[in-house]
């Protein structure tokens, strides 16, 4: 399927770059409360307590692992839909009872003194809806990538966040390693001459075809899940903001797995300066 610009920015499937576009106008990756009354409270304490809603690979695998090496805030909770898994958390990370709490019951957080920041690791389809709960239950709020599945969900997670004064943070965290750091400098000084055009590509493997990855209304696709990096890439790489989608192309070579998202889609960017930008995720 090949697209114009205009026809690009109408397609459902494509969205995520018009939202990667529209609901991200700056590097910044954090967004501070409208006043200064959440900020004395949570400096006064030395270890945050971290609530990581979804137990997923990205929870069991990566977060909860280095939450245990961490200085300034450690794993106090978790929120699953799934009580099999709780026994195994409590041993492994030492969760107390009181700490563990379902979708259902989520709000309830508000009460419990011991979690201070609620991390968002669920699909992309569902990081509206519980950041908004953990966000009204003055919790402070970190959301994994992308922070939603439009410019709507993302506007109404950060008047949720302003309405409860509670700090929000996303996290693309690859433009704090150094690797990134450095090309964003070249990005600034440029040691090599003036940006002629740039490029970036990602991929993700995983899955036979099922899971979360292969459904729409989680989020699920190239552009959604690693397309991200490339739009962001392309951003911090030129030091730039996009002004126009030129083209976008999604196809897949397994209809029989990826029937409602794509498999994989490249697409172009202009810059102000007349710079093109090349993307790619598959």
């Amino acid at each position: 399927m090949s697209i114009n610009r205009r026809k690009f920015l109408k397609v459902g499937s494509l969205s995520g770059l018009s939202l990667s576009l529209g609901a991200l106008p700056s590097m910044a990756c954090t967004t501070a409360p409208s006043s200064d009354k959440n900020k004395t409270s949570i400096s006064d304490k030395k270890n945050l307590g971290v609530a990581l809603v979804g137990l997923g690979y990205y929870s069991t695998d990566l977060l909860a692992p280095a939450l245990q090496y961490t200085e300034h805030c450690h794993l106090a909770g978790i929120v699953t839909g799934t009580p099999s898994n709780v026994p195994e958390w409590q041993t492994r990370f030492g969760i107390k009872d009181q700490n563990v709490y379902n979708y259902e019951n989520m709000h309830t957080i508000a009460d419990n003194d011991e979690i201070d920041v609620v991390y968002i690791v669920v699909p992309t389809g569902l990081h509206a809806k519980y950041a908004n709960i953990a966000a009204n239950a003055g919790k402070h709020l970190c959301c994994e990538k992308p922070m939603a599945l439009n410019v709507e969900e993302c506007l109404s997670i950060i008047d949720t966040c302003k309405k409860n004064d509670v700090y929000l943070s996303v996290g693309y965290r690859v433009q704090h390693e150094p690797n990134t750091r450095t090309i964003m400098g070249y990005a600034k000084d440029l040691p090599y001459g003036p940006i002629e055009e740039i490029s970036a590509m990602a991929g993700y493997k995983g899955g036979g075809g099922t899971g979360w990855r292969f459904q729409k209304n989680l989020g699920g696709g190239a552009l959604y899940d690693m397309g991200v990096y490339t739009i962001n890439a392309l951003r911090y790489g030129s030091g730039m903001e996009p002004v126009r989608v030129l083209s976008a192309k999604s196809s897949t070579t397994r209809p029989e797995f990826f029937s409602e998202v794509d498999e994989t889609t490249e697409y172009q960017l202009e810059f102000a300066n007349g710079v093109i930008g090349y993307g790619k995720t598959v």
